[in-house]
């Protein structure tokens, strides 16, 4: 949210509440795995103007019992205690590695994960260094959030196209993560990933696990459920298929 697709934002969020009401009834956890905005920053008594109805719904969902945990991306790193303290939702940084009903998941948002990518991992340091995020917080929040708003939208922009569709599974390093934490003996039956804007369902090398990655919703509005048996994408007031699936 925070930014215009093929719906405006204001209205993404009136469908994000939507699938949040649709889902509620069965949900037993949901995990949000980053960018949920296009930019976030907590200043000590400020957070961004908007998204009201998403966060009151949020907070709904927990005062009801269901566990909900947020990951940061990297367009929402700068979290730190407003969703813990106001909204009792735990913010995860690194990927987790959870149980539900006998299924083993390893869930995360994805950057900086993998082999290359190292201009953004070197970039991800400089914003997660404490004496930056301090200096930026002296920064007035009409300036601070406009800079960001840019930077973001012109890292955006600048994605390569080739990036921008599913590169087969010996270049997609997100595939190439998952296949490293097997041959280390990690072996989910599913690893979770958002980051990549694609919804892709993957079967990996062991045979066994798949890499999911729920894609996004400003292109696809996708998403993935565990029914306690199996797990699938699946795509909310759309009728779209997975970009890649193999299984």
């Amino acid at each position: 949210m925070g930014v215009d697709a093929v719906l405006p934002s204001r209205e993404r969020e009136r469908q994000l509440v939507r699938w949040l009401d649709h889902i509620a009834p069965e949900a037993e956890a949901i995990y949000l795995v980053g960018d949920l905005f296009e930019f976030w920053f907590e200043y000590k008594t400020v957070v961004p103007k908007g998204f009201t109805r998403f966060l009151g719904k949020l907070a709904e969902l927990r005062d009801a019992g269901i566990l909900v945990q947020v990951f940061t991306g990297n367009h929402d790193l700068w979290m730190f205690g407003y969703f813990t303290e106001e909204l009792d939702i735990p913010v995860c940084r690194q990927p987790i590695r959870v149980e539900h009903l006998g299924k083993q998941f390893f869930i995360g948002h994805g950057d900086g994960l993998g082999p290359n990518d190292r201009g953004y991992k070197l970039l991800k340091k400089v914003f997660t260094n404490r004496t930056n995020q301090w200096l930026f917080r002296w920064l007035h929040p009409d300036l601070g959030m406009r800079l960001a708003g840019f930077s973001s939208q012109t890292s955006r922009e600048s994605m390569p196209e080739e990036e921008r569709s599913w590169l087969g599974e010996e270049r997609e390093w997100l595939v190439q993560y998952c296949h490293r934490k097997i041959d280390q003996g990690i072996e989910p039956d599913y690893f979770v990933f958002g980051h990549r804007h694609l919804p892709v369902d993957w079967r990996l090398k062991n045979g066994h696990s798949r890499y999911v990655n729920l894609g996004d919703w400003m292109s696809f509005c996708s998403y993935a459920v565990f029914d306690g048996e199996n797990m699938e994408l699946r795509f909310f007031e759309k009728n779209d298929r997975p970009v890649s699936n193999w299984l």
